[in-house]
């Protein structure tokens, strides 16, 4: 059985929580709690990309924001 999350046909969602922090999802799957939806249903490749050009910082918000008045 293929991994959903690896299956290069599927459809995906990209999800976002309130941290920032992105997920590529499988379209078929429940959006979890804390989740929303910033790309809807879209191929792998296109979801990624999506993932690739908003999510430039990998840390949290949280510790995004404190830093930025640090000038970090």
């Amino acid at each position: 059985m293929t991994n959903p999350f690896d299956d290069q046909d599927g459809t995906f969602l990209v999800l976002v929580n309130d941290e920032g922090q992105y997920s590529v999802w499988p379209s078929f799957a429940a959006v979890p709690g804390g989740w929303n939806v910033a790309l809807g249903e879209s191929s792998r490749e296109t979801a990624l990309a999506h993932v690739e050009e908003h999510w430039t910082d990998m840390r949290p918000r949280s510790l995004r924001e404190p830093a930025a008045g640090l000038g970090v």
